[in-house]
């Protein structure tokens, strides 16, 4: 068999860390190689793509160091008893990798992961190495994302956190039986201790920061720790999966729980079109973690007992509104901010221009064009100066009415 190239590498192993979904740059601190010399930028702008000094869109380049694997999880395409192409970078391969695209325009920073080879604290040294070269050897600035190992020595963890704009450790299963039947190797009591010991460890770095800002001291992982939870894989309900993601922000301080959706690998000879559902109930997750998160939903409100699974046609805020119809409508000109926030169709911009703009008059319903997206969408759920929803809350279609139209399952 002929040796592997570094393109031959980077085909394998950047397809491979498609599964990762944890790679946003939010949070991170401001760095500028115009001002502070050395290699690389990065705006902290919440998102994969950034922004260079000169104004260019860039994003990340997001790879496996490799996808050899000593672990047999289940839900995982890189398990060891997996049929898939390997491949392995080394440390200065993925270097250079960094250093070479940052310097084609390609990217502004890195987000690293891999699979456990050998052993958790050697696969940790061998990620130390890229970033800590990168770091000290080359000077670069970029952002940079690692993902980390829950069962590799403390030391080496924090020794990461040092290098790293973000650290991460995959809390894999929302229950720790999905995690002991699905992954055996794992812990999730481990995996959560690993999380308390690093936001103890960042909290502490933090507060060094702040003491000596006068001298320049870098905080340890600025942006903090996220983690990320399959979705799919075992039999948790989406209440479940919040529940869970509820107590992970409470009780770790993570900036991020991602979902990754899970669906069985396809069998590529039928020819057939990706599942769509798994991608949906992904999306609809992240919509219900936002507005538990920015919007002052409690869980019972969106995913309770009696509705476990979020409802895949329509989008969680409009869900629940449909069953607390009694709270609506409200009136556009008087509501104050909290109330507003939960009006579907009305995110936290849109409040923001209504709640400016009343201040200078009483806003009729031909106001609202010019500071929502979709004045349908919020009709039936206000009042304005010249408009009431009448009988149009109480129709029994609703629903329909305002559900996104049906769309044509393509078959090719």
């Amino acid at each position: 068999m002929a040796a592997q190239t570094i393109i031959d590498k980077l085909k394998i192993l950047a397809d491979a860390a498609k599964y990762d979904a944890s790679c946003a740059s939010s949070g991170s601190s401001k760095r500028n190689s115009l001002q502070s010399g050395g290699i690389g930028s990065t705006e902290g702008m919440g998102i994969c793509h950034a922004y260079a000094p000169d104004g260019r869109c860039i994003s990340l380049l997001k790879i496996l160091m490799t996808n050899f694997c000593i672990y047999d999880c289940s839900y995982c395409i890189n398990r060891v008893s997996s049929n898939v192409e390997r491949a392995r970078f080394t440390p200065q391969e993925i270097v250079r990798l960094t250093l070479d695209f940052y310097k084609r325009n390609y990217i502004e920073g890195l987000f690293l992961s891999s699979g456990v080879i050998r052993n958790a604290d050697y696969t940790m040294e061998q990620m130390i190495e890229v970033v800590r070269t990168l770091r000290e050897e080359h000077l670069f600035q970029g952002y940079i994302h690692l993902k980390t190992i829950p069962n590799a020595d403390p030391i080496l963890r924090l020794e990461a956190a040092k290098f790293a704009d973000r650290v991460s450790i995959n809390i894999e299963l929302p229950k720790d039986q999905s995690i002991d039947r699905f992954a055996p190797e794992k812990s999730g009591t481990e995996i959560r201790s690993a999380m308390a010991h690093m936001r103890t460890h960042l909290d502490d770095e933090a507060d060094k920061a702040k003491t000596a800002r006068r001298r320049k001291v870098k905080a340890a992982s600025p942006a903090g720790q996220s983690t990320q939870m399959i979705v799919g894989a075992d039999a948790a309900s989406d209440g479940d999966i919040l529940k869970t993601s509820s107590s992970l922000y409470a009780g770790y301080g993570l900036r991020r729980v991602y979902y990754s959706a899970y669906s069985p690998i396809p069998d590529t000879s039928l020819h057939l079109p990706p599942l769509k559902t798994p991608l949906i109930r992904e999306h609809r997750l992240y919509q219900a973690d936002w507005l538990m998160r920015f919007y002052g939903f409690e869980i019972e409100e969106i995913a309770g007992p009696d509705r476990p699974m979020l409802d895949l046609d329509i989008d969680p805020k409009l869900a629940w509104a449909l069953t607390a119809r009694d709270r609506f409508p409200v009136d556009i000109n008087r509501a104050d901010r909290e109330t507003l926030l939960r009006v579907p169709g009305l995110g936290v911009k849109a409040v923001n221009r209504i709640i400016a703009a009343r201040r200078h008059g009483r806003l009729r319903y031909a106001d609202l064009s010019r500071l929502v997206q979709s004045v349908r969408k919020i009709a039936p759920f206000i009042v304005t100066g010249d408009w009431t929803p009448g009988g149009m809350l109480d129709a029994v279609d609703l629903r329909q009415r305002l559900a996104p139209a049906p769309e044509q399952l393509s078959l090719i």
